[in-house]
């Protein structure tokens, strides 16, 4: 007689038993107390470095390269460090649905205000020569516009996705004998690899946009650490596809969750630990006049 597929036989064949449920769970899983304790941990940095920026916002490092890209920059990382919890637990359809979707809009509103900013850097170079059309673009409205519209075109995909074929709870019960797997499914893998593609995008654009403009002379050119944050995030998120294909179960989310905090601490430390540095370490540097001695060096 033939075990249904939630059991197998025992060791004498002679009776079926319940299989194994695994997925991430709090209670059994030592590896989800690290990743939230961790999360836990970013975010208060992160809301500490908020904190700060909101403080000393009138000093000139905070107000440069737009500080409101940096405020939504910071909020964006925050929430891709809460999001982790919806990767951790047992898997229902609407936290699936959630997964997926929620770090993809959300790392794509933190890129694009990468880009916006690596754009405004260009753009204030252009303005410098006399005579430049390019200071009716130095206004607070084109970053914002930017950053919009591209995070615009990532929520679109999400929602076409969502509505077409949408990701949902599903059961491995032939990968590992005696297991049954609790996974998300994707759904639409066109949808799935849109997502992440479009968002490869992103960081690849701001990414050369950046690299170009990283030795354009300005009196705090944060191109450079944009750069670097980029090379990070792409560094990473290449790295993680082939573990994440090569890997099944909880393994697999285990992978994709270690990809999204280190990208995200990678963004955090890559641009926001240096203006922190001057601004609670080399105050003297933090005035107009010891930025333009900084850039004259």
């Amino acid at each position: 007689m033939k075990c249904p597929d939630d059991e197998w036989p025992n060791e004498t064949k002679d009776r079926c038993i319940p299989k194994l449920v695994e997925f991430l769970s709090y209670t059994d899983d030592s590896i989800v107390a690290v990743f939230s304790a961790v999360s836990i941990f970013c975010c208060l940095l992160n809301g500490l470095i908020l904190r700060i920026f909101i403080h000393y916002q009138d000093t000139p490092i905070v107000k440069a390269n737009n500080q409101n890209l940096s405020y939504l920059l910071l909020v964006s990382i925050m929430l891709s460090f809460l999001c982790v919890f919806l990767f951790l637990g047992r898997p229902v359809d609407v936290t699936c649905m959630l997964c997926v979707t929620s770090f993809g809009v959300i790392f794509s509103v933190a890129i694009s205000s990468l880009l916006a900013k690596s754009i405004m850097v260009c753009v204030a170079f252009k303005t410098t020569k006399p005579g430049s059309s390019w200071k009716k673009w130095m206004g607070a409205r084109f970053p914002i516009s930017i950053m919009s519209v591209c995070s615009l075109i990532q929520v679109i995909i999400c929602v076409t996705w969502l509505s077409t074929n949408p990701p949902f709870q599903d059961e491995d019960t032939h990968s590992y004998q005696g297991k049954i797997i609790i996974q998300c499914n994707e759904g639409s893998v066109i949808g799935f690899y849109s997502v992440l593609g479009y968002m490869g995008l992103l960081a690849a654009v701001s990414l050369i946009i950046a690299f170009l403009a990283r030795t354009l002379p300005d009196s705090f050119n944060e191109a450079k650490y944009i750069t670097f944050s980029m090379l990070v995030f792409c560094s990473v998120w290449i790295a993680m596809i082939p573990a994440y294909l090569s890997s099944k179960g909880k393994d697999m989310v285990a992978v994709e969750i270690f990809a999204i905090m280190a990208s995200s601490s990678g963004l955090l430390g890559c641009i926001f630990f240096p203006k922190c540095y001057i601004i609670l370490f080399r105050p003297d540097l933090n005035t107009k006049i010891g930025l333009l001695r900084n850039k004259e060096h």
